[in-house]
């Protein structure tokens, strides 16, 4: 067997082990990147492998353009409306908050690894950062439902916090090798990093926008220009002192945002090309690491690792958080236990090997040993952690499928697939049905057979209906065909409770109806107006707090206002 033979064999039997290897995460609930890491492990010199791989120059190589891929298939999943309550909290955590991350990790391992100061500063600016694949592919896979202040802070913040991150890398290496003199240099590249490449990403995503457009290709050629462009903006942008994890963020979240007709051809091979990047990023990764040498520095690695998660990141939050924004103690508690640490350490920590300092291999070893345990304690744990603080809130109908027609450039007709599987459809006529306006039943599917869409057709449980309308469309579709609706009532029955109430309604009427003894400054608010006033900043769904012996629960909401509420006895409540 020839050398290239030997090695795609290789590349194909870790690819093929990787993607089964998902099988045996959704089963036992162990991070799936942990497994793609132990897999690379296991490949390697100390192995049963045998591979020898040691090029820190390809491992980097190989872990920017992984990272800038994910980064752009995340921005362009991540929906504008989610800024709204997500961004500010977001740009806390990602810079002031990786600050304090970094000072109280590098201060701690100072003490516990015997470093100078600037090493350990620079150990602590190295795990200091979220890791955008961890969260994206944790939040994303775990079946969790959060509510949307908490799940958006921390998908921005992960796809946003990389460039402080670097930033007190390559400043702190530059002070140790000698290289930067004062805070006027560090100071300027702080603001070159973000600026630059703040700017890049919104000017690039304009025109990669008005590029797809503008131009008419074959189907599977627009990934492949996304992916190009991509990277051109991300060397690009690098070039010129700027974050190029930056840029193509924000220039995925311009695309994704612009609900163009072909994104419909993009997304999809977005999502392999994501997976791939994650499951080559952390088997090479892997494959870098010697455990012989990392399992030297599992103590010391360990402490780190925990004053990290139970120490530096909860500091980070709660000074980023508390005093600017209005997070609850449970959200607060959750964004804290999702500091989830993954390669971007891993890369960073390369940063010190390629300078030449001598302690580099120590730093390498601990931030691969952190990444480990910020894995395995705090990714396996999520959802339960979600329970318990309670930041979950009952999943939303959606369509079985739903893809665009293509017909138009912009806000483009859809096609939305639901399957009625509630009895109180079962027998009803089509005309019976109030739908929005310019929005229709295009099919109706009986078993192997296809039925008109007439107003006569009456529905039958387990029937699949095609339904074409436009994305402000969905949330009234949802509504009246999205899944089992009387399981669904009664989930969120448990949840926000047996009444519930329009936001238009006074509370002097909800007291006396419901027997609440009402405060007289409260009396004449409307109920939405009493929710904002005890509301944690922008009102999300289910947002909720006890007052007059009653859980008053954010049940439905248009931007900043409030629509529906729910309303329960403070002793049904769970504990």
């Amino acid at each position: 067997m020839t050398n290239i033979e030997h090695l795609f064999l290789l590349t194909g039997a870790l690819l093929c082990l990787s993607v089964l290897a998902t099988l045996l995460s959704a089963r036992s609930g162990i991070p799936i990147l942990l497994i793609f890491l132990v897999i690379g492990m296991l490949a390697g010199e100390s192995g049963p492998g045998g591979i020898q791989f040691e090029s820190y120059s390809l491992a980097y190589t190989v872990g920017n353009l992984a990272l800038a891929v994910i980064l752009l298939d995340g921005g362009m999943r991540t929906r504008m409306e989610t800024f709204r309550v997500g961004l500010r909290p977001a740009l806390s955590l990602a810079t002031l908050g990786v600050v304090i991350t970094s000072g109280v990790t590098g201060l701690i391992a100072v003490y516990i690894l015997e470093l100078s100061w600037l090493h350990g500063l620079l150990l602590g600016a190295i795990v200091g950062s979220t890791d955008a694949a961890a969260v994206f592919s944790l939040l994303g896979g775990k079946g969790m439902h959060l509510n949307q202040r908490v799940g958006a802070s921390l998908e921005i913040e992960s796809g946003t916090n990389d460039p402080m991150a670097i930033f007190l890398t390559l400043t702190l290496i530059a002070l140790i090798t000698g290289e930067m003199d004062g805070t006027g240099d560090a100071l300027l590249f702080l603001l070159t990093q973000f600026g630059v490449g703040a700017l890049a990403g919104l000017l690039g995503g304009v025109v990669l926008v008005q590029l797809i457009k503008r131009v008419e290709l074959a189907a599977g050629l627009y990934p492949i220009l996304v992916t190009g462009f991509g990277l051109v903006l991300f060397s690009l942008t690098a070039s010129l002192a700027g974050s190029g994890f930056l840029a193509v963020y924000l220039a995925g979240l311009v695309l994704g945002n612009a609900r163009l007709r072909h994104m419909e051809a993009i997304l999809p091979v977005f999502d392999g090309l994501a997976w791939l990047s994650q499951i080559g990023l952390f088997l090479v990764l892997g494959l870098l690491i010697s455990p012989a040498d990392m399992w030297a520095m599992v103590i010391p690695a360990s402490l780190i690792a925990l004053a990290l998660i139970f120490i530096a990141r909860p500091l980070a939050v709660l000074a980023s958080l508390l005093p600017f924004f209005r997070f609850n103690v449970r959200e607060l508690g959750f964004i804290s236990w999702v500091g989830l640490r993954g390669a971007v350490p891993i890369v960073l920590a390369i940063f010190p090997l390629m300078a030449g300092i001598p302690e580099g291999d120590v730093l390498f070893n601990v931030a691969f040993f952190v990444v480990l345990i910020s894995l395995l304690v705090q990714g396996s744990t999520l959802p339960q952690m979600a329970r318990l603080l309670d930041v979950e809130v009952p999943p939303e109908p959606a369509p079985k499928r739903r893809s665009m027609l293509g017909i138009f450039q912009e806000d483009d007709f859809e096609m939305f697939l639901y399957q009625v599987d509630s009895e109180s459809l079962d027998g009803l006529v089509v005309r019976q049905l109030t739908f929005p306006p310019h929005c229709r039943v295009a099919a109706v599917f009986r078993g192997e057979n296809l039925l008109p869409a007439s107003g006569s057709t009456r529905l039958a449980l387990n029937d699949t209906l095609c339904v074409i309308g436009r994305s402000n469309h969905l949330k009234t579709l949802n509504n009246m065909f999205g899944g089992d609706l009387d399981a669904a009532r009664e989930k969120a029955r448990a949840f926000f409770g047996d009444f519930i109430l329009d936001a238009e309604a006074r509370m002097q009427d909800v007291a006396l109806m419901y027997g609440v003894d009402v405060d007289e400054s409260e009396a004449q608010l409307s109920l939405g107006d009493f929710m904002l006033a005890h509301s944690s900043g922008h009102p999300v769904v289910g947002d909720h707090f006890i007052r007059y012996d009653m859980v008053w629960t954010v049940a439905d909401v248009d931007g900043d206002r409030v629509l529906r509420v729910g309303l329960r006895e403070h002793e049904l409540d769970k504990p």
